[in-house]
């Protein structure tokens, strides 16, 4: 495939500006050879307009038609073949198998949605039929169900260039809902970005769907990013990343004369409670299951665990946990940017005067800190998600302090209990305590797997998202970027 590194417009292409950027390699720094220009507004307005128009007739466009489209996505990011592979792995710094994996859920949540609209009940249509009878007044007939938003804007992730990225969820939920799309292309990915962009551009003229159902925009700028956000016909926006630079958009969004709803997911530490029997009875492999968790994919996953909240009792867990990191190697952070921040998140925790750092490779390494919860609930800094191999353990001194904890957190994607079901049945404060906080609670489990799956729930009370109401995997994300409707007193033959 011949990469340009121009905008995606519909089905044409543009380099109207004059700044570039490049690719980068995730181990080295090297920039990869190809030039990308950076979009300009006169671009973003342009790719917009084809948006409006191209909502104008997907409206009118059938179901049917939608899933052909959406398979076609997937069939032609499986043609690009071993050359997405490659370069996935080069910009992200991830091993051929991750990215192989992560090719294969992408297609998949691509063919879920797929399968999902093919159902007419999609919608939620709830028939409630007149009461003409009805004293003392008669009841109308009433009908509702669900009709897309409008052009959407989705912002690209950082650590999955494919899964979380151009075809990911987020796109697709949104393309199957029918409305349009504009991405923002990842500055980290561009060169798989592009690749993956052509595929679906390629997707949409091959089963004749109108010019602007997808367009993608190359930019490092905020400000390009907040002129897409703050356009009067995007309809909502969809981003995953940083809680700074989410809750900048949407600080825009809701400032516009006319806000749109704003769909950020923004991080967690997803704490892991650990109860005194479940650590007794699989104490050993609960220390080696954990290490692995917390350094899957180098840390750098949003429900990574990065919080243990363990009774002062079972504090010699820890020791063994910091044993098991102490084994564990430091790989390719996604980008430079990502590795420095690391760093500088564990110096931060080691020279905090209330935080104790128990492994004992020099930092940067896969690191466990350990504080009390007297001290981590005075000061919400030591709370603060460091993006990586690293996890905080709080020491509470009994359950009435690990609830009082618990309900201190700020929101969160996940919680974890591992413990027996006894022991559970016999503390219910501990899940109700949990529920309130997360989007997600795993028994006996690690949070770093998220299931594509109806009954998934990747979400979570602020600041995990800016609304806890959606979830940005499975299908039931489609209904982020849909609103309801009713009809009253109207025949079948005129609901369309």
């Amino acid at each position: 495939m011949n990469l340009t590194g121009e905008q995606i417009i519909g089905n044409s292409f543009s380099k109207l500006g004059t700044s570039t950027f490049q690719g980068m390699q995730a181990d080295s720094g090297i920039a990869i050879s190809t030039p990308f220009y950076e979009a300009t507004t006169t671009e973003i307005d342009l790719a917009i307009a084809k948006a409006k128009t191209a909502f104008a007739s997907l409206r009118k466009t059938s179901d049917e038609k939608r899933v052909l489209f959406l398979e076609a996505i997937a069939e032609e990011i499986m043609a690009i073949g071993d050359p997405l592979i490659e370069m996935a792995c080069l910009e992200a710094g991830l091993p051929t198998a991750r990215i192989q994996g992560e090719r294969g859920r992408t297609t998949g949540q691509v063919l879920a949605f797929a399968n999902f609209i093919k159902n007419k009940t999609w919608v939620n249509p709830i028939d409630d039929p007149a009461l003409p009878d009805r004293q003392p007044l008669p009841k109308p007939s009433l009908f509702q169900k669900q009709i897309p938003l409008g052009p959407v804007a989705v912002f690209g992730a950082s650590n999955f260039p494919l899964a979380f990225s151009v075809a990911g969820g987020d796109t697709m939920a949104a393309l199957a809902a029918g409305c349009p799309v504009v991405f923002k292309a990842h500055p980290a990915h561009p060169n798989t970005c592009e690749m993956v962009g052509r595929a679906i551009q390629k997707a949409a003229k091959r089963t004749e769907m109108p010019e602007g159902i997808f367009s993608m925009v190359h930019t490092t700028s905020h400000e390009i990013g907040g002129y897409l956000v703050q356009h009067p016909d995007i309809q909502a926006v969809a981003f995953t990343g940083s809680y700074r630079g989410g809750k900048a958009l949407y600080d825009l969004a809701v400032r516009r004369p006319i806000p749109i709803p704003v769909y950020a997911e923004m991080g967690s530490i997803n704490p892991v409670v650990i109860l005194s029997e479940g650590l007794a009875a699989h104490g050993a492999s609960l220390a080696a299951n954990f290490s692995q968790s917390v350094c899957l994919g180098q840390g750098q996953f949003c429900t990574n665990p990065g919080l243990i909240v363990i009774q002062k009792s079972d504090e010699a867990f820890l020791q063994d946990l910091a044993t098991q990191l102490d084994t564990m190697s430091l790989n390719a952070f996604l980008t430079q940017g990502i590795a420095q921040a690391f760093t500088k998140g564990c110096e931060k925790l080691d020279q905090h005067p209330a935080v104790k750092r128990f492994t004992t490779q020099a930092i940067p390494s896969p690191s466990l800190f350990v504080t009390s919860a007297q001290a981590a609930m005075k000061d919400q800094e030591i709370l603060e998600e460091v993006f990586g191999p690293s996890t905080l353990a709080v020491v509470v001194e009994d359950q009435a302090e690990m609830i009082a904890f618990i309900e201190s957190l700020p929101g969160q994607l996940t919680g974890t209990i591992h413990g027996t079901i006894d022991e559970i049945k016999a503390f219910p404060e501990l899940i109700e305590a949990l529920s309130l906080r997360v989007g997600r609670i795993l028994l006996n489990g690690f949070p770093t797997g998220v299931e594509v799956s109806p009954a998934m729930v990747h979400g979570g009370p602020f600041p995990a998202t800016s609304d806890s109401r959606g979830t940005s995997v499975g299908t039931q994300a489609i209904y982020r970027f849909t609103r309801p409707i009713c009809y009253q007193n109207f025949p079948a033959e005129l609901i369309s």
